[in-house]
């Protein structure tokens, strides 16, 4: 099949901002543009962005999503799973964070259903006091 840029960015929801954004940082090729015609993408290229939402949307950032693309042969699976396994090592340190921090919130929060009648809320005042 073949795209201009506004189909492209259409059939794969990418904006057309970020395809360009992707094509200067080296992710997706820029089709040649013949004279005096417009740009044509192809299958492979709305695969490439596929690929890239998809990594994003696991967390990878656009640099390790370079790196993901430059293994895209599939003959570097120890390098992929590496990398893999380095962002589910970032995930599951954040899940930790996020529980401490639910925890936290949590006790504040049960502190102000406790505070009735008095002047200061506890959450405000813990706020106030952790700087």
């Amino acid at each position: 099949m073949s795209y201009t840029i506004g189909s492209l960015a259409k059939a794969t929801e990418v904006h057309v901002e970020t395809i360009r954004y992707y094509q200067r940082r080296g992710l997706v090729a820029e089709p040649a543009k013949p004279l005096g015609g417009i740009r044509r993408y192809n299958d492979a290229h709305a695969r490439r962005l596929r690929f890239i939402k998809r990594a994003q949307t696991l967390g990878f950032n656009l640099d390790e999503v370079a790196d993901l693309l430059a293994l895209e042969d599939g003959r570097h699976c120890r390098d992929a799973e590496r990398l893999g396994a380095n962002k589910l090592a970032v995930v599951r340190e954040r899940i930790t964070q996020l529980r401490r921090v639910e925890q936290a919130l949590t006790a504040l929060v049960d502190q102000c259903h406790c505070n009735s009648g008095q002047v200061h809320c506890p959450l405000i005042a813990s706020l106030e006091q952790a700087g």
